[in-house]
């Protein structure tokens, strides 16, 4: 970081013309003239000489105890190494010369010693918001006397430290301030302009004002080259570079780049560096007090002076041939980065291509498992429905084991379809929680019973155990029964003879979320512990001697999956031959138990006249047709059939319905094609959408057309007549 330097060297400088114009004396006047000298070493960037200065005025000052004399000559080697970037060095100087300007007690020493640590501590990120309080002291001291125009320095390097750290907005009202004040001042350096246009220049690159920045870095970079400041024309353009490169001007900001390093190279060559550490060393050691004496003799031998004369001139072949090697090693590194910039724009074009062709592989994929949801599920429902109702009406004992064999293999069809098209949907991200307020106890109650047939046949008790503690809880209860069934699936599947448990236990409730133990626990076969975590990878299951277990081996990928949602993980503890427990804990909300959703009963509400009952049936599968309309009349309902769209519509215009079951897909007009040439002339009946896609992919679009609900193929038979009953006691509006 730079900061005003300078300013500070022309304001020490004009403390000591004021302490020139006394009466001369010896003591005073060599004071006078080293500070001077290194005031003026300082302002022509001589860094070695004004150290050398410094340094004198330090030894002759320490003698006589001048607090105000050894202020300034550590002030003075503070801004050398400053301007050098030896911050360690800078504030080990500025912190003695701040302990002598106290000692003084003289505010002008005070106000250069806080503005200088300010400098310091500015520097670095760390320490930043330190060198603003630092700065804030300079200003309440020099703000005692409103007349002092040093008030510049302090102000113009807040606004310099906040766009140094990007925050310009409060980099602009001292900006504008430090501005003002320079207006008001009669002479003002070539300095202050350079680096006021510099910092403006700042100011609107952050804004992305780049034709406004343009041209204050210009005019900075004019007065800084016209006055030959190495330290402003340095500074101006590596900051102008920044705003180029950030404009997209990398060629123009590459020159700007190479310009700040030719006169960065001019500040720190190497024969300075060598000659500052030489004289910084000496002053270390007593040697240096003699090396003083010598200095002062060392007119008298001339051939000492040509010896230093011929070495300087040795050190500088050196240097130039350092700097040769370095130059060629510089465009070395420029040839081999424009030569991986071009190899990285040809990788990010070759990226973005394989991220479309991701992107569009993914979108087919999506379409693939919608369409495959669609065509399995279709057939699927004519195979169940046909298939059920063969068994509530057959009275052929013969064919009852083989219409429950059917029937079995339908079902087990439908969850393998179910299984594939959940895992795709997770992998795409697809699957959200939704909330709801819901009884655990009555939808464990739920779960157990879809396993009454599966786990009579296989002599296997189910015990279940809902902690009575349990409140309402809010959450998405539809994936918290997908988990445990694919548990509890699991549990009875692999116990032949014995128990299966299923367990939720409330581990404490506070403000307004409990958390619930939840186990799932058998005695059947049990997992070999090697093979824990493999029973969790996708289509994977075990192999076991002399058994044979069907499944799709997605059951427990997609529990731990869907238990991600919840923010929770599974834990297995297994035995091989004594059985399995899985378990969990989820955190939901406290739900009340008025918010509890009550289901309508399947049988038909009182309310609804049971004497007829006219359904629109709308489909263009037949098989589908006589499903749905054999299971209606189970309830007394009348049925009438469409095959398409325009069929439902002349029906339709004809005679009053109470309700249209419509399926979704249909060639010609689809069911929201449909269903929206309905809304133009009736409003009132309500229509339910018949569907074998995912609901989740089309809910949106189907309630958009008009549609009242929503019925998944194949059908949940309580959920369907559950949905009707629903719907006719409330029609639309």
């Amino acid at each position: 970081m730079r900061k005003n330097y300078l300013l500070n060297v022309i304001g020490v400088l004009f403390c000591f013309s004021v302490a020139g114009q006394n009466p001369p004396e010896t003591y005073k006047d060599s004071t006078y003239k080293l500070a001077k000298a290194a005031g003026e070493a300082l302002g022509s960037y001589d860094f070695n000489n004004s150290i050398g200065q410094s340094l004198q005025l330090i030894e002759l000052a320490s003698k006589r105890d001048d607090y105000h004399q050894l202020n300034h000559g550590y002030n003075l080697l503070g801004i050398t190494y400053e301007m050098l970037e030896d911050t360690i060095r800078a504030k080990e100087n500025y912190l003695k010369a701040l302990e002598y300007a106290r000692s003084s007690q003289n505010d002008t020493l005070l106000w250069y010693a806080y503005n200088n640590l300010g400098n310091i501590y500015s520097s670095n990120k760390n320490t930043v918001s330190k060198g603003l309080d630092y700065y804030q002291r300079a200003i309440d001291i020099v703000s005692k006397d409103p007349g002092q125009a040093q008030t510049y320095t302090p102000v113009v390097n807040i606004a310099w430290t906040y766009l140094e750290n990007n925050m310009g907005d409060r980099a602009f009202p001292y900006l504008e301030k430090a501005s003002k004040m320079l207006e008001e001042e009669k002479e003002v350096t070539a300095v202050d302009r350079s680096n006021i246009n510099t910092l403006y220049g700042m100011y609107h690159s952050g804004k992305n004002d780049f034709a406004t920045s343009r041209k204050y870095f210009d005019q900075g970079i004019s007065i800084a080259e016209k006055d030959s400041l190495i330290v402003e024309a340095s500074f101006a353009f590596e900051e102008f570079a920044k705003m180029l490169q950030k404009s997209g001007n990398s060629h123009e900001a590459y020159a700007a780049l190479q310009q700040h390093q030719e006169y960065r190279e001019q500040i720190f060559s190497m024969e300075k560096n060598l000659q500052r550490e030489a004289v910084y060393e000496r002053f270390q050691t007593e040697e240096f007090k003699k090396d003083l004496e010598a200095a002062r003799q060392e007119q008298l031998y001339k051939d000492q002076v040509l010896e230093k004369t011929q070495q300087l001139s040795a050190i500088m072949v050196i240097s130039l041939v350092v700097m040769f090697f370095f130059l060629v090693l510089l465009f070395r590194n420029n040839r081999i980065r424009k030569k991986l910039i071009g190899q990285l724009k040809d990788k990010n074009i070759e990226l973005k291509a394989a991220k479309d062709e991701a992107e569009r592989l993914s979108s087919l994929k999506t379409r693939f498992f919608s369409t495959v949801s669609h065509e399995l599920r279709t057939p699927l429902y004519g195979v169940v429905g046909l298939a059920s109702l063969l068994l509530e009406e057959n009275r052929n004992k013969e064919q009852e084991e083989d219409l429950r064999s059917l029937k079995f293999s339908a079902d087990y069809l439908l969850a393998l379809i179910n299984d594939v098209l959940q895992m795709n949907k997770m992998e795409s991200n697809l699957v959200h929680l939704e909330n709801s307020t819901f009884n655990i106890n009555d939808l464990f109650n739920g779960i157990v019973k879809t396993f009454e047939t599966t786990r009579n046949n296989k002599c296997v008790d189910i015990e279940l155990d809902v902690d009575p503690n349990i409140p309402y809880l809010v959450g998405d209860s539809m994936r918290l029964s997908q988990i445990m069934m694919n548990l509890l699936g699991n549990a009875v599947k692999f116990t032949e003879k014995g128990k299966v448990w299923i367990k939720a236990k409330n581990l404490y409730c506070e403000e307004g979320s409990c958390r619930i133990y939840f186990e799932v626990g058998d005695t059947g076969i049990g997992i070999p512990q090697n093979k824990i975590e493999e029973i969790f990878e996708e289509f994977s299951q075990l192999k076991i001697q002399n058994l044979s277990y069907q499944g799709t081996g997605l059951g427990l990928p997609i529990v731990k999956k869907l238990l991600a949602l919840f923010n929770s993980e599974i834990k297995v503890s297994s035995v091989e031959g004594q059985g399995s427990v899985f378990s969990f804990e989820i955190l939901f909300e406290q739900g009340a138990a008025t918010e509890s959703i009550k289901h309508l009963e399947v049988e038909a509400p009182k309310n609804i006249p049971s004497l007829v009952r006219k359904v629109l049936i709308v489909d263009d599968n037949r098989i589908n047709q006589v499903v749905t309309q054999r299971i209606l009349e189970k309830k007394d309902f009348e049925c009438q059939l469409a095959s398409s769209g325009e069929e439902a519509l002349e029906i339709l215009k004809a005679q009053e319905m109470d309700l249209i079951l419509m399926d979704v897909n249909m060639p010609g007009m689809n069911g929201m094609e449909t269903t929206m040439k309905i809304r133009e002339f009736n409003r009132e009946v309500p229509v339910i959408a018949l569907t074998a896609v995912e609901v989740g992919e089309m809910r949106e679009e189907i309630l958009k057309a008009g549609m009242n609900d929503i019925i998944n193929k194949p059908y949940d038979i309580p959920k369907f007549f559950s949905t009707i009953f629903r719907n006719m006691l409330q029609p639309v509006a």
